[in-house]
Protein backbone atom coordinates (compact mmCIF):
# COMPACT_ATOMS: atom_id res chain seq x y z
CA UNK A 1 0.00 0.00 0.00
CA UNK A 2 3.34 2.15 0.73
CA UNK A 3 4.45 2.08 -2.89
CA UNK A 4 0.90 2.40 -4.11
CA UNK A 5 0.75 5.78 -2.27
CA UNK A 6 4.01 6.68 -3.65
CA UNK A 7 2.78 6.36 -7.24
CA UNK A 8 -0.34 8.13 -6.82
CA UNK A 9 1.95 11.52 -5.25
CA UNK A 10 3.87 10.77 -8.44
CA UNK A 11 1.29 10.97 -10.22
CA UNK A 12 -0.16 14.16 -8.71
CA UNK A 13 3.36 15.14 -9.13
CA UNK A 14 3.38 14.73 -12.95
CA UNK A 15 -0.02 16.05 -13.51
CA UNK A 16 0.95 19.37 -11.70
CA UNK A 17 4.14 19.73 -13.78
CA UNK A 18 3.53 18.40 -17.32
CA UNK A 19 -0.17 18.20 -18.27
CA UNK A 20 -3.04 20.80 -18.96
CA UNK A 21 -5.53 18.36 -21.13
CA UNK A 22 -8.86 17.44 -19.18
CA UNK A 23 -8.35 13.80 -20.23
CA UNK A 24 -5.58 13.87 -18.16
CA UNK A 25 -6.65 15.72 -15.25
CA UNK A 26 -10.04 13.73 -15.37
CA UNK A 27 -8.79 10.54 -14.85
CA UNK A 28 -6.47 11.81 -12.08
CA UNK A 29 -9.33 13.01 -10.54
CA UNK A 30 -10.87 9.53 -10.44
CA UNK A 31 -7.72 7.84 -9.47
CA UNK A 32 -7.15 10.32 -6.45
CA UNK A 33 -10.80 9.65 -5.53
CA UNK A 34 -10.37 5.72 -4.95
CA UNK A 35 -6.92 6.25 -3.77
CA UNK A 36 -8.97 8.41 -0.57
CA UNK A 37 -10.66 5.17 -0.02
CA UNK A 38 -8.13 3.05 0.21
CA UNK A 39 -5.74 4.75 2.91
CA UNK A 40 -6.11 5.07 6.48
CA UNK A 41 -3.63 7.35 7.86
CA UNK A 42 -4.77 10.78 8.57
CA UNK A 43 -1.83 12.34 6.60
CA UNK A 44 -2.42 10.69 3.62
CA UNK A 45 -5.79 11.44 3.35
CA UNK A 46 -5.50 14.85 3.89
CA UNK A 47 -2.83 15.00 0.68
CA UNK A 48 -5.10 13.54 -1.84
CA UNK A 49 -8.29 15.31 -0.49
CA UNK A 50 -6.14 18.39 -1.56
CA UNK A 51 -4.75 16.51 -4.72
CA UNK A 52 -8.78 16.32 -5.28
CA UNK A 53 -9.56 19.70 -4.41
CA UNK A 54 -6.77 20.70 -7.13
CA UNK A 55 -8.03 18.15 -9.95
CA UNK A 56 -11.17 19.38 -9.51
CA UNK A 57 -10.00 23.49 -9.84
CA UNK A 58 -8.35 22.51 -12.75
CA UNK A 59 -11.26 21.03 -14.23
CA UNK A 60 -13.35 24.00 -13.58
CA UNK A 61 -11.06 26.43 -15.42
CA UNK A 62 -10.37 24.13 -18.29
CA UNK A 63 -14.57 23.88 -18.43
CA UNK A 64 -14.96 27.94 -17.72
CA UNK A 65 -12.27 28.69 -20.38
CA UNK A 66 -13.77 26.09 -22.62
CA UNK A 67 -17.75 27.96 -22.19
CA UNK A 68 -15.99 30.85 -23.07
CA UNK A 69 -14.31 29.74 -26.05
CA UNK A 70 -17.33 28.22 -27.59
CA UNK A 71 -20.13 30.82 -26.72
CA UNK A 72 -17.61 33.08 -28.39
CA UNK A 73 -17.90 30.96 -31.32
CA UNK A 74 -21.57 30.63 -31.59
CA UNK A 75 -22.11 33.88 -31.62
CA UNK A 76 -19.83 34.62 -34.64
CA UNK A 77 -20.74 31.44 -36.67
CA UNK A 78 -24.31 31.23 -36.76
CA UNK A 79 -23.84 27.50 -37.88
CA UNK A 80 -26.30 24.34 -37.11
CA UNK A 81 -25.14 21.08 -35.15
CA UNK A 82 -26.44 18.40 -37.22
CA UNK A 83 -27.10 14.24 -36.02
CA UNK A 84 -23.92 12.87 -35.48
CA UNK A 85 -21.62 16.32 -35.02
CA UNK A 86 -19.76 16.41 -31.90
CA UNK A 87 -19.74 19.73 -29.68
CA UNK A 88 -16.31 18.98 -27.94
CA UNK A 89 -13.24 17.15 -29.13
CA UNK A 90 -12.91 14.09 -28.11
CA UNK A 91 -10.83 13.29 -25.07
CA UNK A 92 -7.42 12.09 -25.44
CA UNK A 93 -6.83 8.33 -24.28
CA UNK A 94 -6.44 7.50 -20.62
CA UNK A 95 -2.62 7.84 -20.03
CA UNK A 96 -0.88 4.36 -19.49
CA UNK A 97 0.66 6.08 -15.96
CA UNK A 98 -2.50 6.14 -14.24
CA UNK A 99 -3.76 2.39 -15.14
CA UNK A 100 -2.73 1.37 -11.23
CA UNK A 101 -6.65 3.25 -10.84
CA UNK A 102 -7.87 0.09 -12.68
CA UNK A 103 -5.32 -1.89 -11.56
CA UNK A 104 -6.87 -1.39 -8.07
CA UNK A 105 -10.32 -1.67 -8.76
CA UNK A 106 -9.37 -5.05 -10.31
CA UNK A 107 -8.02 -6.63 -7.24
CA UNK A 108 -10.79 -4.93 -4.37
CA UNK A 109 -13.50 -6.73 -6.75
CA UNK A 110 -11.62 -9.88 -7.31
CA UNK A 111 -10.40 -9.86 -3.33
CA UNK A 112 -14.42 -9.59 -2.56
CA UNK A 113 -15.36 -11.91 -4.69
CA UNK A 114 -12.91 -14.70 -3.49
CA UNK A 115 -14.56 -14.12 -0.17
CA UNK A 116 -17.53 -15.81 -1.60
CA UNK A 117 -18.46 -19.34 -2.33
CA UNK A 118 -20.45 -18.68 -4.93
CA UNK A 119 -19.34 -16.08 -6.93
CA UNK A 120 -19.59 -16.30 -10.41
CA UNK A 121 -16.76 -17.88 -11.72
CA UNK A 122 -17.45 -15.89 -15.04
CA UNK A 123 -16.71 -12.97 -13.17
CA UNK A 124 -13.43 -14.18 -11.26
CA UNK A 125 -11.95 -15.32 -14.71
CA UNK A 126 -12.52 -11.91 -16.13
CA UNK A 127 -11.12 -9.95 -13.27
CA UNK A 128 -8.36 -12.30 -13.53
CA UNK A 129 -7.41 -11.62 -17.22
CA UNK A 130 -7.72 -7.54 -16.37
CA UNK A 131 -5.92 -7.67 -13.69
CA UNK A 132 -2.92 -9.88 -16.20
CA UNK A 133 -3.69 -7.16 -18.58
CA UNK A 134 -2.68 -4.23 -16.42
CA UNK A 135 0.10 -5.52 -15.02
CA UNK A 136 1.33 -5.90 -18.43
CA UNK A 137 0.79 -2.53 -18.94
CA UNK A 138 2.51 -1.55 -15.61
CA UNK A 139 5.60 -3.08 -16.32
CA UNK A 140 6.19 -0.86 -19.51
CA UNK A 141 5.33 2.14 -17.58
CA UNK A 142 5.64 1.66 -14.17
CA UNK A 143 10.14 2.33 -14.69
CA UNK A 144 9.27 6.13 -15.56
CA UNK A 145 6.89 6.57 -12.26
CA UNK A 146 8.58 4.93 -9.49
CA UNK A 147 11.64 6.91 -8.26
CA UNK A 148 13.75 3.83 -6.96
CA UNK A 149 14.63 3.68 -10.43
CA UNK A 150 15.24 6.66 -11.68
CA UNK A 151 16.89 7.59 -15.68
CA UNK A 152 19.32 10.53 -14.51
CA UNK A 153 21.00 12.75 -16.70
CA UNK A 154 25.12 13.64 -17.19
CA UNK A 155 25.67 15.24 -14.72
CA UNK A 156 27.39 18.96 -15.47
CA UNK A 157 30.75 20.50 -14.51
CA UNK A 158 30.10 23.13 -11.58
CA UNK A 159 29.00 26.21 -12.69
CA UNK A 160 31.87 28.50 -14.03
CA UNK A 161 30.41 31.47 -12.41
CA UNK A 162 30.17 30.15 -9.21
CA UNK A 163 33.58 28.55 -9.15
CA UNK A 164 35.06 31.73 -10.14
CA UNK A 165 33.47 33.13 -6.54
CA UNK A 166 34.92 30.54 -4.76
CA UNK A 167 36.92 31.82 -1.97
CA UNK A 168 40.69 31.35 -1.39
CA UNK A 169 42.48 31.34 1.14
CA UNK A 170 46.32 31.64 2.33
CA UNK A 171 47.97 28.95 4.77
CA UNK A 172 49.32 30.64 7.84
CA UNK A 173 51.20 29.38 11.08
CA UNK A 174 48.19 29.81 13.17
CA UNK A 175 45.99 27.91 10.40
CA UNK A 176 48.72 25.04 9.98
CA UNK A 177 48.85 24.63 13.84
CA UNK A 178 45.31 24.49 13.77
CA UNK A 179 45.12 21.78 11.14
CA UNK A 180 48.28 19.61 12.52
CA UNK A 181 51.24 18.85 10.67
CA UNK A 182 49.46 15.83 8.13
CA UNK A 183 47.34 18.35 6.59
CA UNK A 184 46.96 18.07 3.05
CA UNK A 185 45.68 18.58 -0.28
CA UNK A 186 42.93 15.63 -0.67
CA UNK A 187 44.07 15.84 -4.47
CA UNK A 188 47.55 15.87 -5.25
CA UNK A 189 48.81 14.67 -1.52
CA UNK A 190 51.22 17.07 -0.78
CA UNK A 191 51.08 18.74 3.01
CA UNK A 192 50.22 22.06 2.91
CA UNK A 193 52.82 24.27 4.35
CA UNK A 194 52.74 28.47 5.10
CA UNK A 195 52.05 30.73 2.71
CA UNK A 196 49.99 27.66 0.26
CA UNK A 197 46.68 28.80 -1.42
CA UNK A 198 43.79 26.91 -0.85
CA UNK A 199 40.43 27.29 -2.62
CA UNK A 200 37.07 26.46 0.10
CA UNK A 201 34.33 24.53 -1.39
CA UNK A 202 30.69 25.47 0.50
CA UNK A 203 31.20 22.33 2.36
CA UNK A 204 33.79 24.25 4.10
CA UNK A 205 36.62 21.43 1.98
CA UNK A 206 40.13 23.27 0.84
CA UNK A 207 42.15 22.67 -2.07
CA UNK A 208 45.38 23.80 -4.03
CA UNK A 209 42.97 25.87 -6.98
CA UNK A 210 45.40 24.17 -9.51
CA UNK A 211 44.41 20.78 -8.22
CA UNK A 212 40.83 21.81 -7.76
CA UNK A 213 39.98 23.53 -11.70
CA UNK A 214 40.46 20.13 -13.53
CA UNK A 215 38.38 18.47 -11.01
CA UNK A 216 35.39 21.02 -11.57
CA UNK A 217 36.01 21.26 -15.06
CA UNK A 218 34.71 17.54 -15.66
CA UNK A 219 32.41 17.89 -12.05
CA UNK A 220 29.93 19.74 -10.13
CA UNK A 221 31.02 18.18 -7.02
CA UNK A 222 33.23 18.11 -3.92
CA UNK A 223 35.76 15.64 -4.29
CA UNK A 224 35.60 14.67 -0.78
CA UNK A 225 31.73 14.42 0.44
CA UNK A 226 30.50 14.86 -2.98
CA UNK A 227 28.40 18.28 -2.02
CA UNK A 228 27.20 19.36 -4.90
CA UNK A 229 28.03 23.08 -6.63
CA UNK A 230 25.31 24.82 -8.94
CA UNK A 231 25.57 24.45 -12.56
CA UNK A 232 25.06 26.19 -15.96
CA UNK A 233 22.55 23.23 -16.91
CA UNK A 234 19.16 24.65 -16.56
CA UNK A 235 17.53 20.80 -17.68
CA UNK A 236 19.69 18.99 -14.89
CA UNK A 237 18.82 21.76 -12.44
CA UNK A 238 15.10 21.30 -13.01
CA UNK A 239 15.10 17.50 -12.90
CA UNK A 240 17.19 17.92 -8.97
CA UNK A 241 14.13 20.16 -8.15
CA UNK A 242 11.85 17.38 -9.34
CA UNK A 243 14.22 14.66 -7.68
CA UNK A 244 14.10 16.79 -4.56
CA UNK A 245 9.97 17.56 -4.77
CA UNK A 246 9.55 13.25 -4.99
CA UNK A 247 12.03 12.77 -2.09
CA UNK A 248 10.29 14.74 0.03
CA UNK A 249 6.90 12.81 -1.00
CA UNK A 250 8.87 9.59 -0.48
CA UNK A 251 10.00 10.75 2.90
CA UNK A 252 6.34 11.68 3.85
CA UNK A 253 4.63 8.74 2.86
CA UNK A 254 7.40 6.44 4.67
CA UNK A 255 7.24 8.44 8.10
CA UNK A 256 2.94 7.91 8.10
CA UNK A 257 3.70 4.44 8.33
CA UNK A 258 6.71 3.93 10.10
CA UNK A 259 6.86 1.21 12.66
CA UNK A 260 3.83 -0.55 10.81
CA UNK A 261 0.80 0.93 12.44
CA UNK A 262 -0.74 2.30 9.54
CA UNK A 263 -0.13 -0.17 7.25
CA UNK A 264 -2.68 -2.92 6.46
CA UNK A 265 -3.49 -5.85 3.50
Amino acid sequence: MLQFYSIVCRVATILKTRYTAPGFWNTGLGLFLEAEHLVSEPSERKHLQSCIAEAQEQLRYVQNEFEGVGSGRNSTSGGFLFDGHLTVDPEPPEPDWLVQSGLMTAIATLSAGGSSQTENLDTSESNTNLIQELLQRLDNVVPMILDNDPVAPRVPPASKEVVAKLPVTTITEEILTKLGPDAECAICKENLVVSDKMQELPCKHTFHPPCLKPWLDDHNSCPICRHELQTDDHAYESWKEREKEAEEERKGAANAVRGGEYMYV
